[in-house]
């Protein structure tokens, strides 16, 4: 697995541990020779990970949608620019582009891009798999909603043929 897809925040408004540790991702996986497949805004844990692909000579992809570019917001390092039309394009081409898909923390946009790759895989489009980075248990009240609909029948496809859970970097990189 080269291409890692990342889905995250882009607020600049969160707690100071949030950019590291995007960040300290972002080195590892320049590092290892991975390369960074992302949401290409300049702002948030996106530009704390491209940033910290680029320390280590990493090469990052931004699949940046019209509506940034026009608003100058794309990060400025990003290697190539896959412009796009909108979220919905933009999910499309990021899965499209990468092996594995990872979670950092995030807001409703990467629910909705987890989501989306979760049930795109459930019904055939693709067999990748998305990986929650469960740091500091950020991510415990969604695995306890995904669990509930699947000890209710509401989820077909069991959940760990689409979705692992990472609480610790070794746990991360592992699945890497």
């Amino acid at each position: 697995m080269n291409n890692i897809g990342v889905f995250c925040a882009a607020s600049d408004r969160l707690d100071a541990h949030y950019y590291e540790l995007a960040e300290q991702f972002g080195k590892w996986l320049g590092e290892n020779g991975k390369t960074l497949v992302y949401g290409g805004a300049n702002s948030g844990l996106m530009e704390s990970i491209a940033k910290g692909v680029k320390s280590t000579g990493g090469t990052v992809v931004g699949i940046v949608p019209r509506i940034l570019e026009t608003k100058r917001r794309a990060s400025t390092y990003i290697d190539e620019i896959v412009p796009c039309v909108d979220l919905n394009d933009r999910k499309a081409i990021l899965i499209d582009r990468s092996d594995v898909l990872v979670a950092l923390p995030g807001g409703v946009g990467t629910l909705d891009e987890i989501f989306t790759v979760m049930a795109s895989h459930s019904i055939g489009y693709h067999t990748k798999r998305v990986v929650l980075f469960n740091l500091d248990g950020f991510w415990d009240g969604v695995i306890e909603v995904l669990h509930e609909l699947d000890r209710k029948h509401f989820v077909n496809v069991p959940l760990d043929r689409y979705l692992s859970v990472a609480s610790s970097w070794e746990e991360l990189f592992a699945l890497l």
